[in-house]
């Protein structure tokens, strides 16, 4: 029997070639998963070059690289700055963040990601602590799952869902993926279902794992220890992610707002490499349909 894929990631040559690799140089994967842009890197690595690579996740244990070269750093990518310390790096000359959730999360029933097998609602990419999705739907406020589903899902009826949950749950605990369903399938659009469910057990997923927060925090830190020149590439899979990424590489900030100096030009950390956002060829989403909503910002420290 075949054994199932962990990860195809998107875009992969223009993510490596994004990076602008120098054989000697340090580099930072923040999403290292199943360790497809990590051997990426590691190919284009001279003796003296060094990589990085950062998952929270046990399962991506199994994924190690065994090579010198090579470093795994089990944790968010939310305390880069303070593990680069660790290590005795104080700058690095590229950091690459693939925000897809690895096909191996979406396919495993017991994870929870994914509606389409039953399984416990957990969602948590580290499952060592924290909230899982069965805590955020049984214990949090109903106007809290509805700002949840509306901002993270975009989903215009959040707030008629979260009534619902709210509702049933006083009679029964929600914990599995069919017992969520019974709740929202009578509730959404069936020409969307699959579309509208994904939205949902997205949002779910953004709040268990703090993904917004974490994000940003990880933009911030890594202006502070790229070397000038140094290159940032990230692969952003739905609109919440890409516009925090865009207005980040634009304007230095989350607002977007441009502040510029006494003679008019612009005050940003970086400067865009891509001004044109990069998607996948039509070939390529052919070969990996998961590939369709990627979206591959470049930025080069200033």
């Amino acid at each position: 029997m075949q054994e199932p894929v962990y990860h195809i990631p998107a875009l992969l040559t223009e993510c490596i070639d994004g990076l602008n690799i120098s054989p000697n140089g340090t580099y930072i994967d923040v999403t290292f998963g199943g360790g497809g842009h990590s051997r990426g890197i590691i190919d284009r690595l001279g003796a003296e070059g060094k990589l990085f690579s950062f998952d929270q996740d046990s399962d991506a244990e199994k994924n190690i690289i065994d090579d010198k070269r090579f470093t795994f750093v089990k944790s968010n990518f939310r305390f880069l700055k303070n593990f680069m310390k660790y290590h005795n790096v104080e700058q690095v000359d590229g950091i690459i963040a693939d925000l897809g959730v690895s096909f191996h999360h979406f396919d495993d029933a017991d994870r929870g990601f994914s509606f389409r097998f039953e399984g416990k609602l957990d969602m948590r990419m580290n499952r060592r602590g924290g909230n899982s999705a069965a805590e955020v739907i049984n214990k949090y406020p109903e106007n809290k799952i509805a700002d949840i589903l509306y901002y993270y899902g975009e989903m215009r009826n959040a707030r008629k869902i979260a009534s619902e949950i709210v509702k049933r749950r006083e009679n029964k605990i929600i914990e599995t993926t069919s017992d969520l369903l019974s709740i929202i399938k009578g509730m959404i659009n069936p020409k969307q279902e699959k579309k509208e469910l994904a939205q949902i057990f997205q949002a779910l997923r953004i709040e268990v794992n703090d993904e917004m927060l974490s994000l940003k925090s990880m933009l911030q830190q890594s202006v502070e220890i790229l070397k000038p020149r140094g290159r940032i590439v990230v692969l952003t899979y739905h609109s919440l992610e890409d516009r925090i990424v865009k207005d980040f590489f634009r304007y230095g900030n989350f607002e977007g707002k441009a502040e510029q100096d006494f003679f008019g030009r612009l005050i940003a950390p970086l400067k865009q490499v891509n001004n044109k956002v990069i998607t996948p060829s039509e070939e390529e989403i052919e070969r990996n349909p998961r590939s369709r909503s990627a979206k591959l910002r470049i930025a080069e420290k200033i």
